[in-house]
């Protein structure tokens, strides 16, 4: 038996409440290509390189987000405050692309991507490689364009619920999933 790896016996359900113990910052991807805007909520991110800037999103198979970055081939990323939380619950919704932008400020980035205003920083990214891994997408993008937002508290996610910021800008992390 030597070399041999026992089978998958992990629960999706107990696997997400052991994930839930990962505290994420959160953040909105966005893409726009000549059909419009299209934006999904995702804390599923990470840095990959330093020379050149690149990182990691992991999108769904079926985020309606997906097909419109793959035909532009580009995609921003806003990363949320505090104070953005009602954002981030908008664009988590399976909703209309029009929907999670009605009224929500935006600017344009180079790539045409919408970048959310009042965000902590945002960066945007060409894609350079997709690979499919199970139900998801890992998107790598090289960053082509970065900007410093507003100096504030970030959004974070933690056992299936936000942080809560606190009267001293502290944040208040949930102790239990709801």
């Amino acid at each position: 038996m030597s070399g041999s790896v026992p089978g998958p016996s992990v629960l999706p359900e107990r696997f997400r409440a052991v994930m839930g113990r990962w505290a994420t910052g959160v953040s909105v991807v966005t893409a726009r290509d000549a059909a419009g805007d299209a934006g999904l909520t995702v804390n599923a991110l990470l840095s990959v390189s330093l020379e050149p800037p690149s990182l990691l999103v992991s999108l769904q198979r079926e985020a309606d987000t997906l097909p419109v970055l793959r035909r532009s081939r580009a995609f921003g990323v806003s990363f949320l405050s505090a104070e953005q939380r009602a954002w981030s619950q908008r664009f988590a919704l399976r909703v209309s692309s029009e929907e999670k932008f009605r009224g929500v400020p935006v600017h344009r980035g180079v790539t045409g991507a919408p970048l959310l205003d009042g965000a902590l920083a945002a960066v945007e990214c060409r894609v350079v490689s997709e690979t499919p891994v199970f139900d998801h997408v890992l998107v790598v993008g090289e960053v082509l364009r970065i900007e410093e937002g507003a100096d504030s508290t970030p959004l974070l996610f933690y056992r299936g619920r936000y942080g809560e910021r606190e009267a001293d800008d502290s944040l208040h992390l949930p102790r239990r999933s709801p």
